[in-house]
């Protein structure tokens, strides 16, 4: 190993509204010598989520730690094992963990996990928001066959696979909501979505009520806000609500989104609506690495996604996904 530094990216100023370039910087550090039970690893990819922008705030409400001041930034991440002194793992071992933002990492062994490097096609496939959609469609929404499912932030990371999922368990009608109608297009014409409402083209409920005429079954709510209450006013009896992002507020500069409920109406149709997080649902990441890995290959499934190169175009991958320049999730190849 002749690199004897690596760059890493840090938290530079907390951000007083959209996220911008000067919020982070760049250092070169020592690479460290990991010693007994660590395990350095050259990370190859990393993915950026719209929750960092919420941890660059000094509190924040989701059960991740805030970044600090000065500090290297943190998020998923895939790599290589350089050295495992005494440990379970090997020299070019494939592996992910939550040191991502630096070009080296050096963990506890506990804070590894080995990945089966013939699985994905591609390694940034790994780094698939796919899990937490597994989990909105089958245990939050309990998409059902024959249902109408409406997808809310429908060209992220997460909602660009909901779709998909939707479908293979059974949907008879899937609806997304995005802020284009570029990426209403895409997600008609690549994405298995039958119908988009877009932001900002007239109210949210009547472009609802015009795509799902029946009115929806199940919602996987990435959003918040005007959507869920649009979402909410078109539930049919029984239907099944899962909120599983916020990015009307953590997105907003203008603090929460609340979003009024007729508890009355909701008892009279039966309506179910529940928060749920992965972190309560590990369980299904193998489950999800496995389904993802033969939907790649048998072409039953996408990977929609932007890849940016070098640890220099970090800041800037987090800031175009907060400003919605791309459709799916967001890579930086090391």
């Amino acid at each position: 190993m002749t690199n004897r530094t690596y760059r890493e990216v840090r938290l530079a100023a907390r951000p007083q509204g959209p996220v911008t370039d000067d919020l982070f910087e760049i250092a070169e550090v020592p690479l460290p010598e990991p010693g007994p039970g660590q395990v350095l690893v050259r990370n190859t990819h990393m993915g950026v989520a719209a929750v960092m922008r919420t941890l660059m705030e000094e509190t924040s409400t989701v059960p991740i730690p805030s970044y600090e001041i000065g500090a290297p930034l943190h998020g998923s991440a895939v790599g290589e094992v350089v050295a495992a002194p005494g440990g379970e793992f090997t020299p070019g071992d494939l592996v992910e963990h939550r040191l991502g933002w630096r070009e080296y990492a050096l963990l506890d062994a506990a804070g590894v996990h080995r990945l089966d490097p013939g699985l994905m096609p591609d390694r940034a496939a790994c780094l698939s928001q796919g899990p937490t959609a597994l989990m909105g469609i089958a245990r939050g929404a309990e998409v059902r066959p024959g249902d109408t499912v409406f997808v809310t932030g429908a060209a992220g990371g997460v909602g660009s696979l909901a779709g998909q999922i939707a479908r293979q368990y059974g949907a008879a009608r899937v609806i997304g909501s995005t802020g284009s109608r570029q990426k209403a297009d895409r997600l008609v014409e690549e994405f298995g979505y039958d119908a988009v409402v877009i932001r900002g083209a007239g109210p949210i409920e009547e472009q609802l009520r015009k795509a799902a005429p029946d009115g929806i079954d199940a919602l996987f709510d990435n959003v918040g806000g005007e959507q869920l209450q649009a979402a909410i006013a078109l539930a049919n009896r029984g239907a099944r609500l899962a909120i599983v992002g916020a990015l009307a507020t953590q997105l907003s500069t203008d603090g929460p989104a609340p979003t009024p409920v007729d508890t009355l109406s909701f008892l009279a149709r039966g309506i179910t609506m529940r928060g749920i997080a992965l972190h309560d649902h590990l369980d299904l990441i193998p489950e999800w690495n496995r389904r993802f890995a033969e939907g790649l290959r048998d072409g039953t499934l996408s990977f929609p996604h932007a890849r940016l190169h070098g640890i220099e175009q970090a800041p800037r991958a987090l800031r175009e996904l907060t400003e919605g320049r791309h459709l799916g999730a967001v890579v930086v190849e090391l």
